[in-house]
């Protein structure tokens, strides 16, 4: 009945009338145990709703409207308020589909299956939007090393919907970020509420794959600042989808202990990183950044190296390490300019996509 517009008390009201059509105030107050006054506010309510009116035989009391008719004028009134809601509703749905084709974002677009943003608050809209529509897996690569706060705090709410949702959320992180107490704080958490969190010494550049549907990268992994694609080809996500399966084999959860050395060769993942860098021609300050550690730790793992081999140059570094076989095992990931983790935080703070919130980016 509630439904119809009766409350609780004119539904009580209205089924003693139903048994007796003319009690009158006092019996019905009586009969529900009720103060007269409540009894004469709910008959008045009901006569509001055409259910009783005033009794043409007997001055100052009410009958009961035949329900047959009292009933069904109730039935059809509330299906002409459903009938102009709807009709609101299909207008509002008109007038926000003219807003979206309207929307500034998209005039950026290219194509269905690749579409550019720039631009902070674009590309956190989108992300946002995607994280949100999420349905079976968020996939992150988050190179980079330390993450900033603000852009971590920024993830969280979308992290955590994920989870709730049932989503299966995995990041991949640089190995870095364990001496950074902030992004392993929060590697930590999502771990807690049911995402699993990996690491690597060295990763490809940043990208979030939704669904396997959907995959956001950097237009430029060197020049963050330039924006974004999000690509839906099924070809190129699948081929996202595979690097990431490859690399998510070859990460080391984040809980387990940092592997120290690795057979045969005793190199840590990290030394081996620096070393297949080094061997590609990098200088000290990209392989920082592709490691996520500072400038000296960089210096200080390849000092290292090159006294292990009893090397007087890199040059002569890279031929040992060729006759030792220790170039090309360790994770041909390719990288990105990213931020000082290890002994120093990240000052780029500003550039999209590595300050883009998460669900994510890995902030």
């Amino acid at each position: 009945m509630g439904q119809l517009g009766l409350d609780a008390d004119a539904e009580a009201v209205y089924r003693i009338l139903l048994k007796r059509p003319r009690a009158g105030v006092a019996e019905i107050a009586q009969g529900l145990d009720w103060p007269v006054e409540r009894a004469k506010l709910t008959l008045d309510g009901l006569a509001e709703l055409t259910l009783v009116r005033n009794s043409s035989e007997e001055l100052g009391k009410i009958r009961l409207v035949n329900p047959e008719f009292g009933l069904a004028g109730l039935l059809q009134r509330q299906e002409r308020e459903l009938a102009q809601h709807q009709q609101a509703v299909a207008a509002t749905r008109l007038a926000i589909t003219q807003m979206l084709t309207e929307y500034g974002d998209d005039q950026e677009a290219q194509t269905d299956e690749v579409r550019r943003y720039t631009g902070l608050d674009a590309i956190n809209s989108q992300i946002e939007r995607l994280a949100q529509g999420a349905e079976s897996r968020v996939e992150v690569f988050a190179p980079g090393g330390a993450q900033t706060e603000a852009a971590l705090e920024a993830a969280r709410p979308l992290d955590r919907a994920a989870v709730e949702r049932g989503v299966q959320v995995r990041y991949i992180y640089l190995d870095s970020v364990r001496n950074d107490p902030a992004t392993l704080n929060y590697a930590r958490w999502l771990n807690d509420i049911g995402g699993e969190v990996r690491v690597l010494p060295q990763l490809p550049p940043r990208m979030i794959i939704f669904d396997r549907r959907a995959a956001i990268v950097p237009i430029d992994p060197e020049a963050a600042a330039r924006g974004v694609l999000i690509l839906r080809g099924s070809g190129v996500v699948t081929a996202l989808v595979s690097l990431f399966r490859q690399t998510w084999a070859r990460a080391q959860p984040l809980g387990e202990t940092r592997t120290v050395t690795a057979e045969p060769d005793g190199l840590t993942r990290q030394e081996q990183a620096v070393l297949d860098l080094l061997f590609e021609g990098h200088t000290d300050d990209v392989v920082a950044r592709k490691l996520g550690v500072s400038v000296r730790t960089g210096r200080r793992i390849t000092a290292d190296l090159m006294a292990r081999l009893g090397a007087r140059s890199r040059y002569q570094a890279g031929a040992l390490a060729m006759e030792r076989g220790w170039l090309g095992n360790g994770s041909d990931t390719g990288g990105e300019s990213g931020a000082d983790g290890g002994e120093g935080r990240a000052a780029d703070t500003g550039d999209a996509p590595d300050a883009v919130p998460v669900a994510g980016s890995g902030g």
